[in-house]
């Protein structure tokens, strides 16, 4: 059977009742044309009778009932015209906001347009005369002719806005917001690969949660004394919805965290249905935990979790360190869109992560469910599920109670503590209390074997 075939009998608004049902009219008499004796010719007659006023409503205009095919085929197409107007809306919507002239005159055209289509295909004015009367062959073949028109102008209004949308590029410069207004770059030292100048690290002073004193350091560090990763999770809508940051330890030296973010203007909020339509240029920020992690758990009043990755070579670390540098390069040579389910705070990390650690990380959906991505790491044995080797498991809510970190630093003063040149090794200190900090793991073998004997005992 072909393929056009097949969708005219998907798209046939005939029921099979109507066929079977004259089939067995005509069962009750035989090819010769004579009657069958043995069949009881009273109700054939009657249903003859039955089947000729089918006809007659057919034949007099009363369309025939649509089989659920069709009606599902109709609904699916309904709703993919409805979907679509509504992606265009909104992305109109999101780039020239609620007071353009623009906005305004495309809605009106978009829904305008739509509503002639569907009134035209689905609710012509012959659906409003009686069941027994019928659109006439000229009224038939120009709204056939109208409804093609308008379909052709719908597809062309909505390709047109698809290629403007995905023309959109990134900017580098705009009017930012002081906390993302510089990029991190680095150098490398010409003798020792492994020592690192950063510049433009954030290391604000923060007052309240909209109010800090600016601070872009400069700070060089030893990636061969790197001793760890942690992962913090930040809360502030409920427990499905976090903000994802990584902090790497050293040997010697302070912790540097890293966040992915998005690059806000002045003036500008964030919106999660927004970051599906390039509202937001993705920033990458290097940051000292004094600032990035005390403005979301004091300034800002956010729920937050560190969570120390355990089962981890030092090779590995210094690989999703270098995956931070390489994705600040990208981001200074050209600016990418932040979207909040392909290019978020979180599968962000998870793909720079899979690239060092390969099958170790599984693909799973709280990855883009970023408040569960504790779970997910508890779950693959990636957090130690007897981090004080005293034979009794932490579940993971004994994660949650030890590294919430709220309480630790609920009266830090982070004014005071720059002023005495701590520079915040003490907020670090105070954050990780109560916490077992794992060792990096020796070999790979040790490595995947306490990973897989940590999800099993999370199991």
């Amino acid at each position: 059977m072909s393929l056009r075939s097949v969708f005219s009998r998907l798209l046939s608004p005939r029921s099979k009742h109507h066929r079977s049902d004259n089939d067995m009219a005509r069962g009750g008499v035989n090819h010769s044309g004579r009657d069958d004796p043995n069949v009881d010719n009273s109700h054939v007659n009657m249903h003859n009778v039955e089947s000729s006023s089918v006809k007659s409503n057919s034949v007099n205009g009363t369309p025939s009932k649509s089989t659920w095919r069709h009606y599902i085929v109709q609904c699916l197409i309904i709703t993919t015209l409805l979907l679509s107007a509504i992606w265009l809306l909104l992305a109109i919507w999101y780039q020239f906001g609620e007071r353009s002239a623009i906005t305004w005159l495309a809605g009106i055209m978009i829904v305008g347009v739509l509503t002639a289509l569907l009134k035209s295909r689905y609710w012509p004015k012959g659906a409003k005369q009686s069941d027994s009367q019928s659109l006439t062959t000229k009224a038939k073949t120009s709204r056939k002719i109208i409804t093609k028109r308008l379909t052709a102008l719908y597809a062309a209004i909505w390709l047109v806005g698809v290629g403007w949308f995905f023309s959109i590029e990134p900017q580098q410069e705009h009017d930012w917001m002081s906390e993302v207004s510089q990029r991190v770059s680095y150098e490398r030292d010409a003798t020792n690969p492994d020592l690192i100048t950063l510049t433009n690290i954030r290391n604000f002073d923060w007052h309240t949660a909209e109010d800090a004193t600016e601070h872009w350091d400069t700070r060089t560090i030893d990636m061969s004394k790197l001793s760890g990763v942690d992962v913090i999770n930040s809360y502030w809508m409920g427990p499905l919805i976090a903000h994802t940051l990584v902090s790497f330890r050293f040997e010697d030296d302070r912790p540097l965290a890293f966040s992915f973010e998005i690059r806000k203007e002045n003036g500008e909020s964030f919106s999660a249905l927004a970051g599906f339509f390039r509202r937001y240029e993705l920033s990458l920020i290097a940051a000292e935990e004094r600032d990035i992690i005390y403005t979301r758990s004091n300034a800002r009043g956010e729920q937050v979790y560190l969570f120390p990755v355990s089962s981890l070579q030092q090779h590995e670390v210094k690989s999703l360190f270098e995956s931070y540098l390489t994705a600040a390069d990208e981001l200074n040579a050209k600016p990418a869109w932040y979207n909040t389910l392909t290019s978020n705070c979180t599968n962000i990390i998870f793909y720079m992560a899979r690239i060092v650690s390969d099958d170790r990380l599984p693909w799973d959906y709280r990855i883009w469910v970023s408040g569960w991505l504790p779970n997910y790491l508890y779950n693959v044995g990636m957090l130690d599920a007897n981090p004080e080797s005293n034979g009794q498991p932490w579940s993971m809510d004994t994660w949650y109670e030890h590294t919430y970190i709220n309480p630790k630093v609920k009266r830090f003063d982070n004014q005071v503590n720059l002023a005495s040149g701590l520079n915040g090794r003490e907020f670090s200190e105070q954050i990780r209390q109560d916490i077992p900090i794992p060792p990096l793991a020796d070999s790979q073998d040790s490595a995947e074997a306490k990973a897989e004997s940590a999800a099993q005992a999370s199991d």
